[in-house]
């Protein structure tokens, strides 16, 4: 029997990170993207104010990567990685190694989520390649946020995220405080001034658990997904600093931060800070295929070449890992328009209930005062589905609205989009 597709038949889907209910009473759909925007069934233009989820950095409808994944499909589909391989997925591994120097190797994965498990699984391992095995123990940070797996999760420090797991999560994990201090750094423009010393956090750990037990420490040099949190100058430094200190591995998870989103190629080009390992997927294909990589510094990959060569090094890896499919992300233009998207969101400090913006490279995060007796999302909820009304998809982390175009995005579209959201805000009580 053959199923038949039913029309507008929402039930079946179960919807990732979505209230459901709420969203099948009333759903939002979007057909069709092109460049900045997207079409709704209906054929209403709705300006992407997100780059989808972080990942369309180089705009919708790309014609460069449509062809090419077109004629990649035509030409070899797939191709396992596991003791075989195609040519063009070492050939994008050079290519993307030579945009940072000091890493010698990418280890390919298909999502953000399965980059940090990768990442924290060759932690682990190079410790113990390297005669450390004591070292299993792994630090993240508070409302950091690393993706769905088991590992990403016990590392992340959004409480939404956690708490219905359980003792399901990782063992052996702890969290440094995280950077944000409203009464210290609000209305920052870029980094704040006040909060290097945060990092200091991480000597409190060492001391609680020994140097000698800690394997690695994973961060976002900014934090996205909860509603943009942007280091304090010094930090990131300070961090490196104590990791080099204790011999503890820094990683810094890199899928928003990664292929331009903050006007270089990645945050450790950014800030000037070598992190050992770090993750990224999202913009590295535009989002069109799914795919994603960890960067490794120089002597990670070598510390696993000195057992017998006929045996795996390391026994892990995906099926669709160097998928043939997938295709170098683009970036530009961030560093040029950063400073007239900056001033623009900014102009919105003195809006109702607006308490804090924070932003850096092409992210913004808004935030908004919390309604009394009413669920921490009331606010940004309801600004995100009166921003899609009028034609504007941004995000909401809780009470925070956050926004990232795709960085082909022009001034009078930034112009568009924080005239939009400005008067959403003087709408929502």
């Amino acid at each position: 029997m053959t199923a038949q597709a039913l029309p507008n038949d929402l039930e079946p889907f179960w919807m990732p990170f979505t209230a459901n209910r709420h969203f099948k009473k009333a759903p939002r759909l979007l057909a069709e993207a092109k460049d900045m925007h997207y079409s709704t069934p209906e054929g209403r233009k709705i300006l992407d104010a997100t780059a989808g989820l972080w990942c369309v950095n180089a705009g919708h409808g790309r014609e460069k990567i449509v062809k090419a994944v077109q004629a990649q499909v035509a030409k070899l589909d797939f191709a396992p990685s596991f003791n075989v391989g195609h040519p063009i997925a070492f050939e994008l591994a050079a290519r993307l190694t030579s945009m940072v120097p000091g890493y010698s190797q990418v280890f390919y994965t298909n999502s953000g989520s399965e980059s940090v498990d990768t990442a924290l699984k060759i932690a682990l391992a190079y410790q113990r390649a390297i005669g450390q095995g004591t070292r299993t123990r792994l630090i993240g940070r508070e409302r950091g946020y690393h993706g769905v797996g088991f590992g990403g999760m016990s590392v992340g420090g959004m409480v939404a995220n956690r708490k219905i797991w359980g003792p399901s999560m990782l063992n052996g994990v702890d969290h440094i405080r995280h950077t944000h201090d409203p009464e210290k750094n609000a209305f920052s423009k870029g980094q704040p001034e006040w909060g290097a010393h945060l990092a200091d956090d991480l000597e409190r750990l060492v001391a609680l658990h020994d140097a000698s037990t800690i394997a690695a420490v994973i961060v976002e040099p900014v934090a996205g997904s909860t509603g943009v949190l942007v280091p304090p100058k010094g930090y990131l430094q300070r961090l490196r600093q104590i990791c080099d200190k204790h011999g503890i591995l820094l990683i810094f998870d890199e899928v928003i931060t990664g292929f331009g989103r903050l006007g270089a190629s990645f945050a450790t080009e950014y800030f000037g800070v070598k992190p050992d390992l770090f993750t990224t997927a999202k913009g590295i294909s535009n989002a069109t295929i799914p795919m994603g990589a960890v960067f490794c510094r120089k002597g990670i990959y070598d510390a696993f070449m000195n057992g017998p060569e006929g045996m795996i090094e390391v026994f892990h890896g995906y099926t669709y890992s160097a998928h043939p499919v997938a295709e170098e992300g683009l970036f530009e233009r961030a560093a040029e328009l950063s400073p007239y998207w900056q001033e623009a969101v900014h102009s919105m400090k003195g809006l109702p209930n607006v308490i804090d913006i924070r932003n850096l490279g092409l992210t913004a995060g808004i935030e908004l005062s919390p309604r009394p007796n009413a669920p921490p999302t009331s606010r940004g909820m309801d600004a995100h589905l009166k921003a899609f009304e009028k034609g504007v998809m941004v995000r909401f982390s809780g009470e925070t609205i956050c926004m990232s175009p795709p960085l082909i995005i022009s001034k009078g579209q930034i112009d568009q989009i924080v005239d939009t959201v400005t008067d959403v805000i003087k709408t929502i009580h």
